[in-house]
């Protein structure tokens, strides 16, 4: 059974920066790709970045092109997205979400989110 749990939200100031994780089972790990995605109550979920052993990085959203960061440990099932120069408007629920080989933008399993309150 595929399982995504993410991981690592919470409340942070503006400017500050934030780790999530998610952990992955149930599947071969480098055969799939794996994204971070945002909701805000009320919008449309929006993709961030996505990172895929045979494709490298691929971003989603240029609003976080030079802050936020994919990375990737095979040995431990886990992808991480490094948030840094934090904004309230990265408020959101973060959810990672994993498809088979490459970065489409359409994953077909989904992990529970994790809460990312950025304050002003």
């Amino acid at each position: 059974e595929v399982q995504l749990q993410a991981s690592g939200g919470g409340l942070v100031q503006a400017g500050g920066s934030l780790t999530l994780a998610c952990a992955a089972s149930g599947f071969i790990f480098d055969d799939y790709s794996i994204a971070w995605y945002r909701q805000v109550p009320g919008k449309e979920r929006e993709g961030l970045l996505c990172i895929a052993s045979r494709e490298g990085i691929t971003y989603y959203s240029e609003a976080v092109k030079g802050r936020f960061a994919i990375s990737s440990d095979s040995a431990r099932n886990t992808v991480y997205l490094q948030m840094n120069s934090l904004k309230p408007e990265d408020t959101a629920v973060y959810y990672c979400g994993a498809e088979h080989y490459y970065c489409s933008g359409y994953p077909g399993y989904w992990g529970k989110g994790t809460l990312v309150t950025v304050s002003s």
